[in-house]
């Protein structure tokens, strides 16, 4: 018999989401146990032939780069808000499968009240545990399962119990609760703990697909380089030190006595809620008028600005999150799909700040913006930063006030706005966003002027701003069509 070895189906063929040369191989430290879990994890979903309904939720931690390599539905979370993302993808797709991929420091320290609830309510999702004892991605610190005499760099003369207490056993206090169908705790530092693991999440996984509830397996794994040892004696360090405080073994199997509870979608009830918070029905009024008209169909936007995906950046206090909010809030007025995504550092003023935005005719994915179609940068960083991110055939708007040297590559469409100076002009610094909302409106036609000034009172609060941020727009069309 032929025995062919291949990678499973639910990951992908080439890490495309990964950054680096190397698209083919993991990143992970060598001796680190994410990598086997991943593909214990990925067999298990080709082989029970859930992948097309699977989604993997990963937040903040060495857990957060999962998405890098299953090729399923991914989610990225808050740090520790996995299991409360995955009540709300499991109560919305009541038929897909969700799998909470945690570390011990994300799960047992701020994601506590996440699990035990998620547990207790008996939600129906895996997860899968990774408990390394450490926290392994921001520095080697303890972990609520550092273990006591535990030499971290929090804790360099060993973790003591009577200042930072004992370690959490997360399997035990999962088990305590009755709501659980499956709870077990397992190891990767042997191979008989491995196939003892794989068998595991095979059966977490197939419990889920058969609706019987909450499931949780805790992994014992290694972190050679947090805890500066090589990967055959973090292996050791396992079975000797962390399986006296951590037992390996099953706590919970009550599969066989609960009824499969199959989840029935829950209608989200719309009566009153427009008139509860205040805003308009979408598809009434002016979005109704511009789908009837084909709007929603963007056919009179050039092909190549249709759909745009739009990341803006600058710095904090250049209006910059407040652009992406405008565009955003125009098109959805208009009956398109979507999205806003900001990302911006802890300054008030002076920090980056960037937004990731989505204005579409059809539904939208992820509001993640990588490759980009149009690029709107306020300062050179930005447009150093961002402009390999442009998508061959793209468009780069940069403030030509601010940023001395074009846009290097000559297979991308530059636009020079003097955004800042055409502010000045008028009266007011603050007011290059909204001139280079104008510019945008008209090189792009993706809105008229006339629907950009229509809707700037659904997010501008200030009506005295107004007429301000009118004869902003009016300065940065006419800057482009003029060709000045």
């Amino acid at each position: 018999m032929d025995v062919k070895f291949a990678k499973p189906k639910s990951f992908y063929e080439i890490y495309e989401r990964k950054p680096g040369a190397n698209k083919e191989g993991i990143h992970y430290c060598p001796g680190c146990g994410h990598g086997i879990i991943h593909k214990m994890i990925a067999e298990a979903v080709q082989d029970l032939e859930i992948q097309d309904r699977t989604v993997v939720i990963s937040p903040v931690g060495c857990s957060v780069f999962a998405y890098y390599y299953f090729d399923t539905g991914n989610i990225q979370s808050a740090h520790g808000r996995a299991p409360a993302v995955g009540t709300g993808v499991k109560r919305t797709h009541p038929d897909s499968i969700v799998i909470s991929y945690q570390g011990d420091g994300d799960l047992a320290a701020i994601g506590t009240a996440e699990i035990v609830h998620a547990a207790n309510r008996g939600e129906q999702m895996t997860v899968i545990f990774v408990n390394n004892a450490i926290y392994g991605m921001t520095g080697g610190q303890m972990a609520p399962t550092t273990l006591e005499g535990q030499r971290t760099t929090t804790t360099p003369y060993g973790r003591k119990k009577e200042n930072e207490g004992q370690p959490v056993r997360v399997a035990e206090l999962i088990d305590a609760l009755e709501a659980p169908v499956y709870v077990e705790r397992t190891t990767l530092s042997d191979v008989k703990g491995r196939t003892r693991t794989r068998k595991a999440i095979r059966k977490a996984l197939k419990y889920q697909s058969e609706n019987r509830g909450f499931s949780l397996v805790e992994v014992l794994s290694s972190c050679p380089t947090g805890w500066g040892v090589t990967p055959v004696d973090a292996n050791q360090w396992i079975r000797e030190k962390m399986e006296a405080v951590f037992p390996v073994g099953l706590l919970r199997d009550r599969a066989a006595d609960i009824e499969a509870r199959p989840l029935e979608p829950r209608p989200f009830v719309r009566e009153n809620l427009h008139q509860l918070l205040e805003i308009p029905e979408p598809g009434t009024g002016d979005a109704q008028a511009a789908a009837a008209q084909g709007a929603g169909e963007m056919q009179h936007v050039d092909e190549r600005y249709r759909n745009p995906r739009i990341k803006v950046a600058g710095f904090g206090g250049q209006g910059i999150l407040f652009l992406g909010l405008g565009i955003a809030s125009t098109g959805m007025e208009l009956g398109y799909q979507v999205s806003w995504l900001p990302s911006y550092g802890p300054e008030m003023r002076g920090g980056t700040a960037n937004c990731s935005v989505r204005v579409s005719s059809d539904l939208i994915g992820s509001p993640i913006v990588a490759e980009t179609d149009i690029l709107v940068a306020f300062n050179k960083p930005s447009l150093a930063k961002f402009e390999p991110d442009v998508r061959a055939g793209g468009v780069v708007f940069y403030d030509s006030s601010l940023i001395d040297a074009s846009p290097q590559r000559d297979d991308i469409e530059a636009v020079s706005v003097p955004a800042t100076q055409l502010a000045d002009e008028l009266g007011n610094t603050k007011a290059a966003n909204m001139v280079m909302f104008g510019a945008i409106a008209e090189k792009t036609g993706l809105f008229s002027l006339e629907e950009v000034r229509q809707h700037l009172g659904g997010y501008i609060k200030k009506k005295k701003l107004i007429p301000l941020n009118e004869r902003a727009i009016e300065r940065g069309a006419t800057y482009v069509r003029e060709g000045a």
